[in-house]
Formats: structure tokens, C-alpha cells, sequence
């Protein structure tokens, strides 16, 4: 049996130096604070020196390793023991080669197959605890932030949009809480596709918020019963970058 462990990240991998700190608030507020969810990266590491996650490339797999916590476009945030897994060694790395063939890097969407969804599919493999629900539940619920908010699921090129956009919504949902008053934020109501090409500016209303809200805590697949501190003991390598070839995919 060897332990299955869970590398979260949060998504700061914006130019700006300003989006990265809202999320990093984004993300302090919602999952520290009140326990919900956040924009996070996550990888899986099992049976070697290497975790195991999955991003956007053009061509070939998107199904990527680098060292544990090390990735280098996220800011590391923590380790969750998802319990051990029966499979040998042998059988991990066939697994990883499967995966690399079913993922490829052009499949990436940010809110229907990102990194958080491949590293699910991974441990159902391994036969252990799936992600905490607070992990992906921004992108679970992300349709109907999408659809208020007026703008729509892109690929890789528009991620980081879509990103700050989402924690812009967050934000201002949190903002609205705490001022306890039905004002409304004309920029969530921003259509960018009207039929004259120019955008039309609604307002977000107080109706939506609450149903955004509901739906936020309810999506998402259940806490796992894992734990958040790994041990901080090596584990063997299983010859994992022999696997695949890490190349500048991006989760």
C-alpha cells in the first residue's frame, strides 16, 4: 500500500501582480474563511519523486509531472493525505500512460475538464478518497456565475479572463453580503457578444446572489475524509518522468 497525497495550489499565474493578489483574497476569504471553495491547481503525487496533473497544450497530451509543491506558474498552498492505494507501482505508471492518451492537451476546458476533474478521475483509478469538494466547487457552479455574469467558457487563450472575471463576481457577491443592501454591480451584467457588437451594461441583482450562493455550497463532489497533513517522509520514484514528458502545459 503506498499513500495517495493531494498538492493544492492557488491559480496566480497572471501577469498582474494585482489579479494574483485578489485571488490569493479571493481564495483567504472562501475557503479559510467560510470554508466554500476557491480557484486552486491541484496534482496528485503516488509512488515517486514526481505529482501528476493535467493542462493545455496544442498538440499531444495534456497529462503533465514536476516535482512535489514545485510547480512553478502557482503559489503552493497545502497537502491532503487521500489515503493509500492497493495498486503497485507497475500498475500506477500503466495508469498514467492510459491517461495520457485519454487527456490531451487541446481538451482542456477551464470549467468542464480542467486539472481539478483529471486529478478526480486519477484517484477513482487508484481507488482512493476524490478531491474535497471546496477544491473544484467554483468551477461546479461556474455555468450559472457564467451565465449572469454575461460571458462564456473559453479555451486555454481566455482562461486567465475568465479567472479574474470569476473572482471579480466573487468579490462583489462577498461585498454585497457584508454591506446587508440590494445594491446591484453593473459590470457583472456586462453582455460582450450583443448584436451591434457594442456591450450592453445590466445589473447583477441581489435574487441572483442568493441563488448563486445556494448553488456554491451545494455543488461539487463531498469532503473527502483525507487529512491535511502529509508526511513529510520520500517516496520512492517509479521512474515517472520516463512516463511522459512535462512541456509547458499550463493547468
Amino acid at each position: 500500500m503506498k499513500e495517495v497525497k493531494l498538492h493544492v495550489y492557488d491559480v496566480t499565474n497572471s501577469v498582474s501582480d494585482k489579479t494574483n493578489n485578489t485571488i490569493l483574497q479571493i481564495n483567504r476569504i472562501f475557503k479559510d474563511g467560510i470554508g466554500v471553495g476557491g480557484i486552486f491547481h491541484s496534482a496528485i503525487q503516488v509512488y515517486g519523486e514526481e505529482e501528476w496533473s493535467f493542462g493545455f497544450c496544442e498538440n499531444g497530451s495534456g497529462v503533465f509531472s514536476c516535482p512535489p509543491t514545485k510547480n512553478p506558474m502557482y503559489t503552493y498552498r497545502e497537502c491532503i493525505s487521500l489515503g493509500e492505494t492497493n495498486l503497485s507501482s507497475f500498475k500506477v505508471v500503466q495508469i498514467l500512460r492510459e491517461l495520457s492518451r485519454e487527456w490531451p492537451g487541446n481538451s482542456y476546458d477551464l470549467l468542464a475538464k480542467n486539472c481539478n476533474h483529471f486529478c478526480d478521475v486519477l484517484c477513482d483509478r487508484l481507488e482512493v478518497s476524490k478531491l474535497p469538494g471546496w477544491v473544484n466547487r467554483f468551477a461546479n457552479v461556474g455555468d450559472t456565475a457564467v451565465e449572469v455574469a454575461g460571458f462564456t467558457s473559453q479555451k486555454f487563450r481566455q482562461a486567465k479572463d475568465e479567472v479574474v472575471t470569476a473572482s471579480k463576481v466573487a468579490y462583489r457577491f462577498l461585498a454585497g453580503i457584508a454591506a446587508n443592501n440590494n445594491s446591484t454591480t453593473t459590470s457583472s451584467g456586462t453582455q460582450v457578444n450583443s448584436q451591434n457588437g457594442d456591450a450592453n451594461r445590466g445589473s447583477t441583482s441581489s435574487r441572483f446572489q442568493g441563488a448563486w450562493f445556494k448553488n456554491l455550497m451545494s455543488a461539487g463532489a463531498k469532503p473527502s475524509n483525507g487529512t491535511s497533513d502529509c508526511s513529510s517522509s520520500e517516496i520512492p520514484s517509479a521512474n515517472g518522468k520516463d512516463i511522459l514528458q512535462s512541456d509547458n502545459h499550463r493547468a
